[in-house]
């Protein structure tokens, strides 16, 4: 479902890190090694339908690899 964030993505924390990511290896093998976290937190997103929701979401970041393959978890509002 692709989107944009509007605003800031708030109330983040770690949900796993290192070997703890089931999918560390293919992470590895698409961006590169690097400390691997996967992150949740909130934000208003603009949907495709120029809808605007406050959304859950989950992504993966790495120290100076950024975030990647954020999706929206669940809708809050």
């Amino acid at each position: 479902m692709p989107f944009e964030i509007v605003g800031d993505i708030t109330n983040t924390e770690v949900i796993a890190r290192g070997s703890g990511i089931r999918e560390l290896a293919s992470l590895r093998k698409q961006y590169g090694a690097g400390h691997w976290r996967k992150m949740k937190g909130n934000a208003t997103v603009k949907l495709l339908n120029s809808n605007y929701r406050f959304a859950e979401l989950h992504w993966y970041e790495a120290h100076g690899i950024g975030k990647r393959r954020m999706k929206i978890k669940r809708f809050l509002d």
